[in-house]
């Protein structure tokens, strides 16, 4: 299913978010903007609202996020990475 998003917009977006090289949006951790895909802490935009769910294609609805953090949250709302932890002692 294509989505009919425009790359040379898309590539416009992820050049303003990373020009201020923010911190991941999604952990508030700093992003190593010299990485690349598909190393797990690059830079990705994200979409804070998915399209999937209806968001926009727009810079108002796309923030900075690891590669592992994006790929956590997938077209999830309101979902944050998890790490699991556990208190049982056996």
């Amino acid at each position: 299913m294509s989505t009919g998003r425009n790359t040379t917009t898309r590539d416009q977006h992820r050049r303003a978010i990373a020009r201020t090289k923010p911190p991941c949006a999604l952990c508030e951790q700093p992003i190593d903007y010299t990485l690349r895909s598909p190393d797990p802490m690059s830079f990705e935009v994200d979409h804070i609202l998915a399209i999937d769910n209806g968001g926009p294609d727009t810079l108002g609805n796309k923030q900075a996020s690891h590669r592992k953090c994006n790929r956590a949250k997938w077209n999830r709302v309101g979902v944050e990475p998890r790490s699991f932890v556990t208190s049982r002692s056996w």
